[in-house]
């Protein structure tokens, strides 16, 4: 994998897999990212905060991450981050903040496909995935790379929009096989890999299409890779 920029903008420090055929969806991504409004709030997702309270800072994936707001936040609490996306406009808007808040040495900024590209394995101490809503055949699979990717010791953290939400008016992906419930996180996991397992559903305030208020449910699986080795399929 050569690191280099991206045609055109200048990343930082990113690593561009020259080998990545663009997907269709990836111009989706890069015309929403490319308009003059933030598509986020631009503070850390909640259950990721609440998450590494206890944890020591160490080596973070931090995958779908979109304008940075995740990455950033850890790297300022002295994570370092290897932050993916496969939007060259969202990296492009996620390094330019991360100089902005001084933490551009902590981020390394990747352009990868991660239904098509596997992180290295037991290498980092968080790996996170916040509202990454893929189809279920890749789904799995890429949860399983995910946690081959959590050091032994490590924290994996998944968390997505519970299917239930479709029933509220919340803006949400239309297909209801994109959203998952955190027992589908167990399922495509080894159990014997992972200690200090929360499998479970978080409601929080949200809001509607129509700007009403309505309750919303993610589904939240966190927990640690287990330091004895293991012969199964996320073992290295």
């Amino acid at each position: 994998m050569a690191a280099r920029s991206h045609p055109g903008r200048d990343f930082g420090r990113v690593c561009h897999d020259e080998n990545m055929e663009q997907d269709p969806s990836e111009a989706f991504w890069d015309a929403r990212y490319g308009t003059s409004t933030p598509l986020w709030s631009g503070q850390p997702n909640s259950l990721l905060v609440e998450a590494v309270q206890e944890l020591q800072p160490g080596a973070a994936l931090d995958v779908g991450s979109g304008e940075g707001a995740d990455a950033i936040w850890l790297a300022c609490q002295g994570w370092r981050v290897h932050a993916v996306d496969f939007s060259s406009v969202a990296l492009g808007l996620a390094a330019s903040r991360a100089e902005l808040a001084g933490v551009s040495d902590r981020v390394t900024w990747m352009y990868q496909n991660i239904a098509k590209w596997a992180p290295p394995a037991a290498s980092y101490d968080l790996v996170s995935a916040q509202f990454l809503h893929l189809a279920p055949p890749v789904r799995a699979q890429v949860f399983r790379n995910l946690g081959a990717a959590v050091a032994p010791g490590g924290l994996l953290l998944i968390v997505g929009h519970h299917p239930t939400d479709l029933n509220t008016g919340a803006k949400r992906p239309s297909r209801e096989d994109l959203l998952f419930t955190p027992e589908s996180v167990v399922e495509a996991l080894n159990s014997r890999d992972w200690v200090q397992v929360t499998c479970e559903v978080r409601p929080r305030s949200g809001w509607a299409a129509d700007g009403n208020a309505v309750t919303v449910h993610d589904s939240l699986f966190r927990a640690r890779r287990s330091r004895s080795e293991s012969k199964s399929s996320n073992a290295r």
